[in-house]
């Protein structure tokens, strides 16, 4: 499908500042596949977003199409920034991009692709910061909070690069190296010459919702050496692929009815689990997924008696690790 690949992220930010020059990269966009042979092409689109109601032709800012590397494409001076700020008296003024994604390359304008991600960017009112006044943990991080999308069933690759595009063009002299901290067997990889975080299989939502590992870096300057860690997590997000199931087996019960029972009263109760999502907004499209019938030739049974239908989320905790899933109450 077109729509295939997907973004592990909803949003990317990153700083600009005045007069970097033109080729600077600010930072790396990663796709990932729904079908093995897909091809990542990013694109932006041809406008800036300032605020809700202005948006300015962007004359800045390029991605390379295969990689996902945005850069700049001309140096931001003065001038432009008081043109893309709202108040010249701001220090800050936030720009919006959307970068979107096809399988297969873009042509000329074609900004309605449905797969897309916004990258906000601060425009600075200053010149880029003196790799020596930075602290380890903007040398080393973002200040995006290292949390990913990841969906279930699809095939591995890279979703993440922990060195920050910008900060190493400008801080060549400083060296910077990173790990990843996870747990025996989880399905994550880190490769040190590109910095990338990859998955390595496929994963499954109903055997493990969250993973929470831990970036670490290290920054040396001569015989300085800093380190610091951010937490890092993967959340796997669900494709409806599990079939419900009954805890004891059955899917119908009987009910025996007494004389003289009052209206409301519970004849018989039936429960379904099913380890898929949780329940769904609104509430009526869960209603609809198993409906609850009387079996009966009888027209007095059918108006004397009906069938209720609630639900609530539960866990399940397969291999220890907590697991949203939905119970059924017929």
């Amino acid at each position: 499908a077109a729509f295939g690949l997907y973004f592990p992220r909803k949003e990317y930010s990153e700083n600009v500042y005045i007069d970097q020059p033109a080729g600077t990269p600010l930072l790396r966009i990663h796709a990932l596949r729904d079908s093995h042979g897909e091809v990542a092409h990013f694109h932006l689109c041809q406008n800036l977003i300032i605020s809700r109601a202005r948006s300015h032709e962007n004359h800045w800012f390029q991605i390379r199409e295969k990689t996902g590397l945005l850069y700049l494409s001309k140096s931001l001076d003065r001038e432009d920034f008081n043109m893309l700020s709202v108040g010249n008296w701001m220090p800050l003024s936030k720009v919006m991009l959307y970068v979107f994604l096809s399988s297969h390359p873009f042509q000329e304008k074609e900004c309605d692709s449905a797969t897309r991600t916004t990258v906000f960017l601060s425009l600075i009112n200053a010149t880029a910061p003196a790799c020596s006044s930075l602290t380890a943990r903007q040398l080393c991080f973002t200040e995006m909070d290292l949390s990913f999308h990841i969906k279930e069933n699809k095939p591995p690759g890279t979703f993440h690069q922990l060195q920050l595009p910008s900060v190493h063009h400008l801080c060549q002299n400083l060296s910077i190296s990173y790990k990843l901290l996870a747990a025996e067997g989880m399905p994550f990889r880190y490769t040190e010459n590109t910095t990338g975080v990859s998955v390595t299989q496929r994963l499954d939502r109903e055997e493990r919702e969250r993973y929470e590992l831990i970036a670490k870096c290290t920054v040396r300057e001569g015989f300085r050496e800093m380190q610091v860690e951010v937490p890092f997590l993967v959340n796997v997000l669900d494709e409806d692929d599990s079939p419900p199931f009954l805890p004891n087996g059955t899917d119908t019960t009987d009910a025996v009815v007494e004389f003289n029972r009052k209206e409301g009263t519970v004849l018989a109760t039936l429960t379904v689990y099913d380890a898929d999502t949780t329940p769904i907004y609104p509430l009526e499209s869960s209603r609809k997924k198993y409906t609850g019938t009387i079996i009966t030739d009888d027209p007095w049974i059918s108006e004397t008696f009906r069938v209720e239908h609630i639900f609530d989320e539960i866990h399940f905790s397969p291999n220890g690790s907590q697991v949203r899933g939905t119970q059924h109450e017929y």
